[in-house]
């Protein structure tokens, strides 16, 4: 890639800068969404017991790759404020460090998934009928842990130089093959014999293989094919300050989880109505993830340009496009949760055909919706902390938020107070208002100028 194919996201007009970086990341997530609707999708074809496992296994999956994700959100802080700096050779030593640590984390990650993957299932729990299944889907998914995490963190050095064309090359290929691999690997075509259930998991690892393999062909024909010039030893200090950046997200991640599992739990508590109110989240989350798309494109964008502008000293622009990205998701967040709130009985009815599912599906779009201008803002001025280094900052606020703020309230509405499902809902709403006023003053406060990456 030449540089006049790079996005130069340190001078130039502020929103030509956001724009270039947010629209392929928006297509990303989108490209997400569809992979994970056609698993399920698929797996519904097979059996509803088949379709509980690749729910259930997901999570674990998620787990699994937590590590990654907290990774790359130290190597994008990293990377970013080298090459905004003008330090390229210092990103080159960044990356190489985060991927062979990536790596190594994956490999152990992996040896424990195929030593201990009937333990795993048991302390998951569950159900003795489908344990089989489960089983064939851990050790397959153990296997593709290594090109998943190579693929994510290499992914994220792309991101933070502004390269973000590449990322969408990658994830479109490695999109397309998993969703022509479910089919595929599952029912077979002309003389190839379909493999059943095992296909989604095999199409997953496939996929990611795939497109790790696209990134390392990247790195040689780019500017980054320095990464493969030196030894690949590891750096103890570089890979210090990556963890030093990585554990308060990767914290952050296992709370948030943790915190839904909870919240999962106190619904299943409400009695008679509890069935109904499980099935109304799950179903309102599905329908809510419309929502979270351009929010969660903008936090990948915010990161990357405060990263870039703090290491270019332009400490002006970094707060400058913090702001400007948060206004603009929160409006445009903000028109589409009006329309899914008038338009919450249509939705739900799209996935649900009980009455009282349906209604509850609602009452809880209804709900959150309200909530979604905030949830905008907690997100990409979160991103933005991020980039600059201030991991500690936003772990600490969501953290707060999760288990301080929502879960207390969820338990004290719906369970003491006896306001059911509607009292989780209004914990949640209050929660996440909160979050989004926090992570708001940290960022006006301004703490995350004065982080030194060095």
């Amino acid at each position: 890639m030449s540089s006049g194919e790079r996005i130069n996201i340190t001078s130039g007009n502020l929103w030509v800068s956001i724009w270039q970086l947010s629209w392929p990341m928006l297509l990303i997530m989108i490209l997400n969404f569809f992979v994970g609707m056609t698993d399920i999708y698929v797996a519904g074809f097979i059996s509803p017991e088949v379709q509980a496992v690749v729910g259930f296994v997901s999570q674990i999956f998620f787990l699994n790759i937590i590590i990654a994700n907290a990774i790359s959100i130290g190597t994008i802080a990293l990377t970013a404020r080298s090459i905004g700096a003008g330090d390229f050779d210092g990103a080159v030593k960044i990356a190489r460090q985060s991927l062979i640590f990536g790596i190594v984390a994956a490999v152990i990650l992996m040896a424990g998934g195929l030593i201990f993957y009937r333990q795993i299932i048991a302390v998951a729990g569950f159900p003795h009928n489908i344990r089989p299944i489960a089983e064939r889907f851990i050790k397959i998914f153990a296997l593709s842990l290594g090109p998943n995490y190579v693929l994510i963190i290499s992914n994220a050095v792309f991101r933070a130089s502004g390269e973000v064309r590449k990322v969408l090359l990658t994830m479109f290929l490695v999109s397309a093959v998993n969703i022509a691999g479910n089919f595929l690997l599952v029912f077979g075509l002309f003389s190839f014999p379909g493999l059943g259930y095992i296909g989604i998991a095999l199409a997953t690892a496939i996929s990611v293989t795939v497109g790790m393999m696209v990134n390392f062909v990247l790195f040689s024909r780019g500017r980054w094919k320095a990464i493969y010039r030196t030894p690949a030893n590891m750096s103890g200090g570089i890979v210090i300050r990556i963890l030093e950046l990585s554990w308060p997200a990767a914290l952050l991640q296992i709370a948030w989880n943790a915190g839904s599992i909870v919240l999962y739990n106190i619904l299943g508590r409400l009695g008679s109505g509890s069935i109904t109110a499980l099935a109304s989240l799950t179903n309102g989350l599905r329908i809510e993830a419309i929502v979270y798309l351009p929010a969660f494109a903008l936090n990948m964008a915010a990161a990357v340009l405060v990263g870039q502008n703090l290491g270019a000293k332009d400490i002006a622009r970094a707060t400058e496009v913090g702001w400007k990205m948060a206004l603009s998701g929160i409006a445009l967040v903000s028109i589409m949760a009006v329309i899914i709130f008038i338009l919450a009985e249509d939705l739900a009815s799209l996935i649900s055909g009980d009455p009282s599912v349906l209604k509850g599906t609602a009452l809880y779009l209804r709900f959150n919706m309200v909530s979604e201008p905030f949830m905008a803002l907690s997100a990409i001025l979160g991103g933005g902390l991020q980039g600059a280094g201030d991991t500690r900052g936003t772990m600490r606020i969501i953290v707060t938020a999760m288990w301080i703020i929502r879960l207390p309230l969820a338990w004290l509405f719906a369970l003491v107070l006896g306001y059911g499902a509607p009292g989780v809902w209004a914990a949640m709403v209050t929660s996440m208002v909160i979050q989004g006023i926090l992570m708001a003053y940290r960022f006006h406060r301004g703490l995350w100028k004065k982080i030194t990456l060095e």
